[in-house]
C-alpha cells in the first residue's frame, strides 16, 4: 500500500472530527437539519484550519444516500467518490490556475445541466481570491440566481481580496486558528496510530511551531518522525533542525549575570559552529525575552507563552525588571531588521549579546527621579537621626529651622518654576502673535498680488476688446466702400448697356438685317419696361451680374454656372432661368435654395424659381465644345472627345 501523509490520512470525515471550529460545525449542522441550505458559501480563514475539508463534508452531507443529513454515512457510493475526489457531481476547481473569464464561462454553461447521481451539483472553488476582476464580474449573476440543484462553496485565505459584490451573495464562515492544546492532542493521537513514542515537550514544540495550522503541524510531525527512530524528543529536534533551545540561552544569560564574559562568547561561538544560522539565533533570543516579559507580567498560559514557565529560571527573571526586558526584546527585534544591511551578521549578533551585560544598568528617567527622591529622604532621615543625642530643646528648633528652610526652598523652587512657566507662556503667546501677524501680512500680500494680476488682466482684456472693435469698424468701412463701388460700377454698366442698345436701335435699317431689328426692338422694349416698372421684385438679365458677384466669394461653382444663363422669363407666379448646358443646369438645380436667396437679396423676389434647358440649334460638334465640363475633361485627358447619341 502506498504511503499516505498524516495530513491526508487524518483529514476529517465527519463534522464531529473537525476540531477547533465549533461555531462553523454547529451552524452548518443546524442549517441542514432545518433544510435552510444556501446557494453559495464563503469559507475564509488561515491556511490549514479545515476550509476545504468542511466544503467536502458539506458536499457529502447534501448528496449522501441517507441525506441531506448532518452525519453522512461515508460508505455509500457518492460519499466514497467525494472522499476520493472523483465525484462527477462535486467539482473542485483551483482558483489560482483557473482564474480567467473563459473558465467562468464554462462553469456558467455547465450549471444548467442536472447532477448525474446526487441531489446537488456542488462547485468547490479553492483560493477564490485569485480570480481576475472580470471573472468575478462574470460569476455575479450565476451565484445570485443559480439553478435550484447547484451550490457554490468558495474557500479563501484573503477575504479582503474578494469583492464585496461576491461576499454579499454568500453565507460567510470565518475559520479560526487552532489552539496549541488541541493540536497537541491530535498529534498524540497520530503517534498512537503510528505506534511511536513522543515526549510531551517535543509534542508541545511541534504544536507551537504550527502557529495554529493543523496541516502545518502534521507536515512538521511527518518530517520529525522520519529521523526520530520511533521516539520523538526535543533534543533530537533541536539537533537535527538546528535550533537554539532555551537551555543554551539560559547558560549564556547566566554567564553574563556572573560576569564571565569569556564563557558566554565561547558558548555563542559553539552555537553558531553547530550550523545554526544567525537569523535563527536572533529569532530565538527575541522569543526568549518575549517569554520572560510575559512571565514577568504574571502570564502563565503555555498557549500564550509558547513555552513552559519552568523553561526560564526564576533567578534570571528576577534579575531584570519589565523595562529592561522590554529593552532586550526591542534590541533583537531591531537587530533582525538591520542584519540584511550589515557587512557581517555575526558581528551584529555578538554586539547585541554583549550589550545584554549593560541591561541591568538600564533605567528610564522616571526610575532615576524616583531613586533620587528616595535618596534625598534617606539622607534627611539619617541627618535627623544623627542629631537625636542632643537635648530635645536644642533639637526641636533645629528640626523646625530645617523644616522651614526646606519649606522655603520648596516655595522658592515652586516660584521659580511658576515664573519660568509664565515666561514660557508669554514667549509662546508672543511667538503666536508674531506668527499670526506674519500670516496676515502674507495673506494681504497674496491678496494684493491677486488684485494686481486681476487688474492687469482687465486692462489687457479691455485693450483686446478695443482693438477688436477698431478692426471690426475698419472692416465695416471697407465693406461699405466695396459695396458702394460695386453699386457705382453696376450703375455705369447699366447706363453703358442702355446707350449701346439705343445706338443700335438708331442705326439705318439698310445696315441692319430684319432679325437684328427685331431683336433690338425687343431689347429696347424690355429695357423700357424695366426702367418704367416701379416694382423692384422683377428679376431680369440686367440684375444677373449682381447675383453672380454676390455668390462668387462663397459659391464659386454656382456663380460660374449662373454665368451661362441665356434667358430669364418671369410671370406673375414663377421665375424661369434657361441655360443651354446640362452641366450648369445640374449645378443650378442642386443649389436652388442658394440662387433663390441671392435673387431675394438683390431684387426682393420671393416666388418659386425653376430651371430649364434651352434647345440651341447648332451642330453637335459645336455643342460639345461649348460645354465647359466637356472642355475641362478634354484638357485633362489631352485627347479627342466624341459625342454619342
Amino acid at each position: 500500500m502506498a504511503y499516505e501523509v498524516t495530513a491526508t490520512r487524518k483529514r476529517p470525515q465527519t463534522f464531529d472530527s473537525l476540531v477547533g471550529q465549533e461555531f462553523v460545525v454547529s451552524t452548518i449542522k443546524n442549517s441542514i437539519k432545518s433544510n435552510r441550505i444556501a446557494h453559495a458559501y464563503l469559507f475564509c480563514g488561515p491556511r490549514g484550519v479545515g476550509k476545504t475539508s468542511s466544503a467536502r463534508l458539506l458536499a457529502k452531507a447534501l448528496n449522501c444516500e441517507t441525506g441531506p443529513t448532518s452525519t453522512p454515512c461515508g460508505t455509500c457510493e457518492l460519499c466514497s467518490e467525494i472522499t476520493k475526489g472523483h465525484c462527477s457531481d462535486v467539482i473542485e476547481i483551483d482558483g489560482a490556475s483557473n482564474n480567467s473569464v473563459d473558465d467562468i464561462r464554462n462553469i456558467k454553461e455547465e450549471v444548467q445541466f442536472h447532477p448525474q447521481k446526487g441531489r446537488y451539483k456542488i462547485y468547490i472553488i479553492d483560493e477564490v481570491h485569485m480570480l481576475s476582476k472580470s471573472a468575478f464580474n462574470a460569476l455575479l449573476k450565476t451565484i445570485e440566481e443559480p439553478p435550484s440543484f447547484t451550490i457554490f462553496i468558495f474557500a479563501t485565505t484573503e477575504t479582503q481580496k474578494v469583492p464585496a459584490t461576491i461576499r454579499s451573495r454568500c453565507q460567510q464562515f470565518h475559520f479560526q486558528l487552532i489552539n496549541i492544546e488541541t493540536i497537541s492532542k491530535c498529534l498524540k493521537d497520530a503517534t498512537k496510530d503510528l505506534q511511536i513514542q513522543a515526549d510531551n515537550d517535543a509534542i508541545f514544540w511541534i504544536a507551537k511551531e504550527a502557529t495554529g495550522s493543523m496541516r502545518d503541524a502534521y507536515t512538521l510531525f511527518d518530517q520529525i518522525v522520519s529521523f526520530s527512530n520511533d521516539h520523538i524528543t526535543l533534543a533530537k529536534i533541536k539537533e537535527k533542525l538546528g535550533l537554539v533551545g532555551f537551555d543554551q540561552i539560559n547558560n549564556i544569560i547566566t554567564n553574563i549575570l556572573r560576569k564571565k564574559n569569556d564563557e558566554f562568547i565561547v558558548q555563542l561561538n559553539n552555537m553558531l559552529q553547530s550550523g545554526i544560522s544567525v537569523e535563527q539565533c536572533i529569532k530565538d533570543f527575541a522569543n526568549y525575552f518575549r517569554t520572560m516579559l510575559l512571565i514577568k507580567q504574571n502570564i502563565k498560559d503555555p498557549n500564550i507563552l509558547g513555552a513552559q514557565v519552568k523553561d526560564i529560571p526564576e533567578i534570571i527573571i528576577n534579575s531584570y525588571n519589565v523595562e529592561q526586558i522590554e529593552a532586550g526584546l526591542e534590541l533583537f527585534i531591531n537587530l533582525y531588521k538591520e542584519i540584511k544591511y550589515s557587512i557581517n551578521p555575526r558581528f551584529e549578533l555578538e554586539l547585541a549579546v554583549s550589550k545584554i551585560q549593560k541591561l541591568q544598568q538600564l533605567a528610564s528617567p522616571v526610575v532615576i527621579m524616583d531613586k533620587i527622591n528616595q535618596l534625598k529622604k534617606e539622607l534627611l532621615l539619617e541627618k535627623i537621626n544623627s542629631n537625636s543625642s542632643e537635648p530635645e530643646i536644642q533639637k526641636q528648633p533645629e528640626i523646625q529651622k530645617q523644616a522651614e528652610m526646606q519649606k522655603q526652598a520648596e516655595m522658592q523652587k515652586q516660584a521659580e518654576m511658576q515664573k519660568q512657566a509664565e515666561m514660557q507662556k508669554q514667549a509662546e503667546m508672543q511667538k503666536q502673535a508674531e506668527m499670526q501677524k506674519q500670516a496676515e501680512m502674507q495673506k494681504q500680500a497674496e491678496m494684493q498680488k491677486q488684485a494686481d494680476i486681476q487688474k492687469q488682466a482687465d486692462i489687457q482684456k479691455q485693450a483686446e476688446m478695443q482693438k477688436q472693435a477698431e478692426m471690426q469698424k475698419q472692416a465695416d468701412i471697407q465693406k461699405q466702400a466695396e459695396m458702394q463701388k460695386q453699386a457705382e460700377m453696376q450703375k455705369q454698366a447699366d447706363i453703358q448697356k442702355q446707350a449701346d442698345i439705343q445706338k443700335q436701335a438708331d442705326m439705318p435699317s439698310r445696315i441692319m438685317t430684319e432679325q437684328q431689328k427685331t431683336e433690338n426692338n425687343a431689347k429696347l422694349r424690355q429695357n423700357q419696361i424695366n426702367n418704367n416698372n416701379i416694382n423692384d421684385s422683377i428679376f431680369n438679365m440686367d440684375k444677373l451680374p449682381a447675383i453672380i458677384d454676390l455668390m462668387k466669394n462663397k459659391y464659386l461653382k454656382v456663380s460660374t454656372a449662373c454665368q451661362k444663363i441665356s434667358r430669364i422669363e418671369q410671370t406673375e407666379k414663377s421665375l424661369i432661368l434657361y441655360t443651354p448646358f446640362n452641366f450648369n443646369y445640374t449645378i443650378m438645380k442642386e443649389n436652388e435654395k442658394i440662387i433663390r436667396a441671392a435673387i431675394n437679396k438683390i431684387c426682393g423676389y420671393r416666388g418659386p424659381v425653376s430651371f430649364e434647358l434651352e434647345q440651341i440649334k447648332h451642330k453637335k460638334q459645336n455643342s460639345i465644345t461649348e460645354d465647359p465640363f466637356v472642355e475641362e475633361t478634354r484638357k485633362m485627358f489631352r485627347g479627342k472627345i466624341q459625342e454619342i447619341d
